[in-house]
């Protein structure tokens, strides 16, 4: 990874801001420009960039930080960061209005004074992360390769009385045996019922003798994300099933063929909704048709009715339709795309049609 390229392009953009430097303190975003993995850290991005953190990591900063020079303060890095704008001489300091607590903000305008302007900012270093480079992509296909991989098994571990929660156990402790750093999020494992809601947490409900299990899970693999849903049967099922299975499925299909530059993430969730819409299941599809994946699970861009984001390649998206009849059942299927040159390259290689496990 380059980070003083990336630092370099972030800087690039101060002058449309109106900004002299960024105080970075969005740990992701920390990360995706210095390369550190820890807890705790401040990067003051700025000409000449410092990157503060506290004594546990000192021997880890040494090693991973990249393009900045590391300060271990004996007090508070946020502290000192702040400090050193006057060093620098910031007038104006750009701040993540988006992922900085009230307090925290509060305490940054005490120690700066009346001599350095705070700037609110929103989505700057995100910006930069929406268009993956190379590598990254190369990162997030292998942490889908090891997702994908999973599959089978949890296809296994699917069985009629046993709880959702036991199923997500044992695809979460065979992922880390796989070489997962982590799960992406919490496992959605919704059966029956249970399958109607769109962010049905594992619980300790039984999978039924017949009936939709929505499976939404997702791996962190040298801290790139992984995201995918499929929804398969347990048992037979019924014509109605089915109908609702293959009406998300077009619709899938659909949106994933609307993914080519140029396109906004609007149009993209329009193709799947088009598709609902003709056989009255648009009003069950209840959340936007997907997000950008990348560190964080959830990423701009937000693929959503009302979104203007226009698609760039290099931008890796899910693509989510589903359709939830509350009381009933549900399906979701969700492949990650990425955004090519000419068009789209859907990267999750499980597939899609309709599993019945009898």
């Amino acid at each position: 990874m380059d980070y003083r390229r990336r630092q370099s392009r972030l800087q690039q953009l101060y002058a449309t801001h109106q900004v002299d430097a960024l105080l970075v303190t969005h740990l992701p975003n920390v990360r995706y420009l210095t390369g550190f993995t820890g807890s705790a850290a401040v990067l003051l991005a700025s000409a000449k960039p410092l990157f503060f953190t506290d004594g546990r990591y000192r021997e880890q900063a040494a090693v991973q930080v990249r393009g900045a020079k590391v300060v271990i303060p004996h007090g508070s890095a946020f502290s000192a960061a702040a400090k050193a704008c006057h060093g620098q001489r910031v007038a104006r300091l750009g701040v993540e209005a988006d992922r900085m607590p009230l307090s925290q903000f509060q305490a940054l305008r005490r120690e700066l004074g009346k001599g350095v302007k705070i700037v609110p900012l929103s989505g700057v270093v995100e910006g930069l992360r929406a268009v993956k480079e190379p590598s990254e992509i190369r990162l997030i296909r292998q942490a889908i390769q090891l997702s994908s991989d999973l599959f089978p098994a949890l296809l296994k571990a699917l069985k009629p009385g046993q709880t959702e929660i036991s199923a997500a156990a044992r695809l979460e402790y065979l992922a880390r045996r796989a070489g997962a750093e982590a799960m992406s999020f919490e496992t959605i494992i919704a059966s029956g019922k249970r399958s109607a809601l769109p962010h049905g947490l594992a619980s300790p409900a039984h999978l039924p003798e017949q009936g939709f299990v929505v499976l939404d899970y997702g791996v962190v693999s040298q801290g790139y994300c992984s995201d995918m849903t499929r929804t398969v049967h347990l048992g037979r099922a019924t014509a109605k099933e089915r109908s609702l299975y293959a009406a998300v499925l077009e619709a899938q299909l659909a949106a994933t063929e609307a993914v080519r530059p140029g396109a906004t993430c609007g149009e993209v969730d329009a193709a799947a909704r088009r598709v609902l819409r003709r056989v009255g299941l648009a009003k069950f599809f209840t959340h936007s048709t997907g997000h950008g994946v990348g560190l964080e699970i959830h990423e701009p861009p937000r693929v959503g009715a009302k979104s203007d984001a226009i698609l760039e390649a290099g931008m890796v998206i899910t693509i989510e339709p589903g359709a939830y009849l509350p009381g009933r059942y549900g399906v979701r299927i969700e492949d990650m795309v990425l955004v090519t040159s000419r068009g789209s390259e859907v990267l999750t290689p499980v597939d899609k049609a309709l599993i019945e496990l009898l």
